[in-house]
């Protein structure tokens, strides 16, 4: 019995996989489909041309020969039949598809001044046709005959050749080359059925590319699609795997990274409420100076943390937890509101400017994007000279809403335009001051929304203008 279970168990397995979809096989049974239809319609149109006119009755040399022999031969009666019986068996051979059915075997039948003076097979009645070299039908006893016959006056020299009728080929190298011709007209049509066969197998393969291909950097997530095919499963289940592994780790990263800067920023706080107040209590003026440059550089501490923590909160938001849709340009005027006391601190004219009067509305997190507007504002206050102007524009180009953000200051060179998104990534030339994760910010908050972000020369070429297109909800 516990043989018996085992077997039944093994056999029942071989049975799932035979039966489980497999791309392998889909491919083969495409092919051989194919091949079957290709070669069967080749087949039939070789049967259709063989029975239209057959193979042993089409060529006039062939009755040519035979009334040679028979004329020549004429006067010895003996060497006339040795060489007809000759000349016959040669046909036999050359039918090497009847030669060992005497039944099907065609026929040659001889006559001379009215008598007949040859016939191939003495049981095949005698056949006689109403128009000399012509294929005809002729019935003779119970049986159709598909015959020709040819004649010539010399000695009243008549010759037939007759077949049964049925379709036959004759596959030689010599008799119409079709074993070589059927290759050399069906090459060009087995390469595209191929190409067309292996395509519709590999349809789920494509599938998989597709839904890979367009994923965003950002999007960790398991692939949705489940082959049912062996081959596929360990693939998608590897590609899965690798995906859960590098979104568990970017998280930890994540983690490491927004616990630090909320560690950070308690010291940095208690650090600068004390520089404050020693600076407060000595009239030293060295020491005020070296207080200052500690809280200026409390101040960038604190700033990369504040960049660190918008950083995280913009990779953390996924891309369906957008949940309101917000007005743009009031968003981008509020956000102005803020920044216009840093920007007349060093006398910076800050210009808005709207296309239109009516709304420009998007769908997306207002916080994320706030952080993603503060950045390029404040960045482009940052860069400008003192007296200069940043000037920002919001409208609306078909259906996206488009924001710009316009410095005169010294602007980015094209070869780095695209580098500048990375984290942590300055212009070497740059002698401001930062911490490079302002546009990388931007970048991951678009990303998130469906936007984009393109930078280019400022106005005369100088400076530079930041311009970002978000999908508009109105």
């Amino acid at each position: 019995m516990n043989f018996l279970s085992v077997a039944a168990k093994a056999i029942a397995g071989r049975i799932r996989r035979w039966l489980q979809p497999s791309l392998v096989r889909r491919l083969l049974f495409a092919q051989i489909a194919v091949a079957g239809l290709l070669w069967s319609a080749t087949l039939a149109f070789f049967f259709y041309d063989s029975n239209r006119l057959p193979e042993l009755v089409r060529y006039d040399r062939v009755f040519q020969s035979i009334m040679a022999c028979a004329q020549n031969l004429a006067f010895d009666p003996a060497r006339q039949q040795q060489t007809l019986k000759a000349f016959d068996m040669a046909l036999q051979e050359t039918s090497s598809d009847f030669k060992s059915d005497q039944d099907r075997a065609p026929v040659l039948q001889v006559w001379q001044q009215g008598r007949l003076i040859y016939n191939s097979t003495p049981s095949a009645p005698l056949m006689h046709t109403q128009m000399p070299g012509r294929v005809e039908q002729v019935r003779a006893g119970e049986r159709v005959w598909r015959a020709r016959s040819m004649t010539s006056p010399l000695l009243d020299t008549r010759v037939l050749l007759a077949e049964p009728d049925v379709l036959r080929l004759n596959f030689t190298i010599e008799h119409r080359s079709y074993y070589l011709l059927p290759l050399a007209i069906s090459l060009p049509f087995i390469v595209f059925p191929a190409w067309l066969s292996v395509m519709l197998a590999l349809r789920p393969w494509r599938q998989v590319t597709k839904e890979t291909a367009e994923r965003g950097p950002a999007d960790l997530s398991p692939l949705t699609f489940e082959p049912p095919h062996k081959e596929l499963q360990p693939l998608v289940n590897g590609i899965n795997g690798l995906l859960r592994s590098v979104r568990d780790r970017a998280s930890r990263e994540r983690g490491l990274i927004a616990d630090a800067a909320n560690e950070l920023r308690t010291p940095l706080d208690a650090m600068r409420v004390n520089v404050e107040a020693l600076k407060a209590q000595t009239a030293d003026a060295g020491q005020r100076e070296l207080m200052a440059n500690v809280l200026r550089s409390n101040d960038r501490a604190a700033r990369l943390v504040g960049q660190l923590q918008q950083l995280m909160r913009s990779d953390e938001m996924p891309r369906d937890a957008m949940p309101a849709t917000l007005a743009f340009d009031e968003l981008v005027q509020d956000r102005i509101r803020l920044v216009d006391s840093l920007a007349r601190a060093r006398g910076i004219a800050l210009e808005f400017a709207r296309d239109e009067a009516a709304p420009v509305p998007v769908h997306g997190e207002r916080e994320s994007l706030i952080s993603m507007v503060s950045n390029l504002v404040e960045n482009a206050i940052k860069y400008s000279p003192d007296g200069g102007t940043v000037k920002v524009r919001v409208g609306r180009e078909a259906s996206e809403a488009v924001l710009q953000v316009t410095d005169q200051g010294p602007g980015i060179p094209p070869a780095l335009r695209e580098r500048v998104f990375d984290r942590f990534f300055r212009n070497p030339d740059q002698t401001q001051s930062g911490s490079g994760l302002g546009l990388a910010i931007v970048r991951s908050v678009l990303e998130k929304h469906g936007g984009r972000i393109a930078l280019s020369d400022g106005d005369g070429g100088r400076g530079l203008c930041a311009t970002v297109w978000l999908p508009s909800s109105g």
